[in-house]
């Protein structure tokens, strides 16, 4: 079964390659460092005696985010070491910004075809591999079997369409990726979907979801005030902010604050979008319509304006401890897998989100069963409820009480996680 995948991965690549050229290019940041793709891992320091090493992969943001804990826990127990990969341009820059002290060493995570993958696994020597979430790599995995390298999944899960996908070729999916040794489920849900393909259920085991165990700094209030500021906001009055928003949702935040002034309430806008490169679209359809607004991208605003877009990097947690009602993103129609509402609920931000969470689908369920969102059917619907949201101050805080609830409630996936992880390096 691996030589068919072998076999069918180069004409993939070749057929798809013109559309991912492209992305690279709009979205930048690739060209540089573009030979670590092909396996040629950055100068690693000569493994130590005695000292475990991890080849850690975490495609993007939202999982270079959720892994700090992890690395700072084997930075104070010792005996492990770290090279971290990622996918995206922007998560291999918050990883140089935010981990370089705590890792060995930090590449972009090769392509997985075997002279490429085998040119890497020569290079990096790992103890542990592990990936996060949806990352599972039948090639990766392959050359961990072959070397006797354990491979653990952590936060593993699935998406509706991913589940659906696979079960089509479910015949398949035992044989690709036999050589993972455990996988962490982040749900129950998950696990058993996880077991539904054909994953072996003494393999398997629910962890929880490290990123609700993500420990977010709190801005004081001079903070606040200042990056109000910044970013063209006025010292007073309610902000709306459209978190990870995706292509028809700015319209329909910026229908929600049309509303919500017409009732004479004085409120701002944030939009921060999911890919910063849609600064161009997002300033044409503000350009066309009434209201001011300020990039953040190009520095500190000169003037209050009505909406803020955050088109920058690893800013989004500052950026929602200024908010007073959140929406999340790619879950309003025609959108149907929906952005984290994770960072939102920790920091007790109203949370409003569409029909289309799948992606985040068991962490939707809860978050509605516990009172801490509200759903809306569609923009309209958006706009109406964020408006009545931001009238109601004891309602806000109801939300935002059963948010926080809800994430005390379900903390610990990390040091369940490590404890898997020195088990299976047998420090357990």
């Amino acid at each position: 079964m691996l030589w068919l995948y072998r076999l069918l991965f180069l004409p993939a690549l070749v057929l798809g390659a013109p559309y991912y050229l492209w992305r690279m290019r709009r979205r930048g940041g690739y060209r540089k460092s573009f030979a670590q793709r092909l396996g040629w891992v950055p100068g690693l320091p000569p493994k130590v005696p005695g000292r475990r090493r991890i080849w850690l992969q975490a495609v993007s943001v939202g999982e270079i985010l959720a892994i700090g804990p992890m690395l700072e826990a084997w930075r104070r127990q010792g005996g492990v070491e770290v090279y971290l990969t990622s996918t995206t341009s922007t998560g291999y820059r918050l990883a140089h910004d935010r981990y370089g002290p705590l890792v060995a060493g930090i590449g972009y995570f090769p392509l997985d075809w075997w002279p490429i993958s085998r040119r890497a696994w020569r290079r990096v020597q790992p103890d542990l591999v592990i990936l996060t979430e949806g990352e599972r790599w039948p090639e990766h995995i392959h050359q961990a079997r072959l070397r006797r390298v354990p491979v653990l999944c952590v936060n593993a899960r699935l998406s509706d369409r991913t589940y659906r996908r696979m079960r089509r070729v479910r015949w398949v999916v035992p044989p690709l990726l036999a050589g993972v040794t455990r996988l962490l489920a982040c749900s129950a849900h998950d696990a058993e979907w996880f077991r539904a393909l054909g994953f072996p259920a003494e393999r398997i085991q629910t962890t929880g979801n490290i990123k609700l165990d993500v420990a977010i700094p709190r801005l004081g209030a001079d903070e606040r005030a200042q990056l109000r500021r910044e970013l063209g906001l006025p010292d007073a009055g309610l902000v709306l902010m459209g978190s990870s928003t995706w292509p028809g949702e700015e319209e329909a935040l910026i229908g929600a604050l049309r509303l919500t002034r017409s009732r004479g309430l004085a409120c701002a806008l944030i939009i921060v979008p999911r890919h910063a490169e849609r600064r161009g679209q997002i300033e044409a359809l503000l350009r066309a319509g009434e209201f001011t607004y300020h990039l953040r991208s190009r520095g500190v605003a000169t003037g209050t304006v009505d909406i803020a877009v955050g088109d920058t990097t690893g800013e989004m947690r500052h950026f929602l401890q200024l908010a007073d009602v959140v929406f999340v993103g790619k879950s309003l129609p025609p959108h149907t897998e929906g952005q984290t509402p994770v960072e939102s609920a920790v920091l007790g931000r109203p949370l409003l989100f569409g029909p289309g969470m799948a992606n985040f689908r068991v962490i939707a369920k809860e978050l509605l069963a516990q009172g801490a969102a509200v759903r809306v059917a569609d923009a309209e619907a958006l706009a109406t409820t964020a408006a009545d949201l931001l009238g109601d101050g004891s309602r806000r805080e109801t939300l935002a009480a059963a948010a926080q609830a809800w994430h005390r409630a379900n903390a610990g996936a990390v040091e369940r996680t490590l404890a898997v992880v020195r088990e299976v390096l047998g420090e357990g």
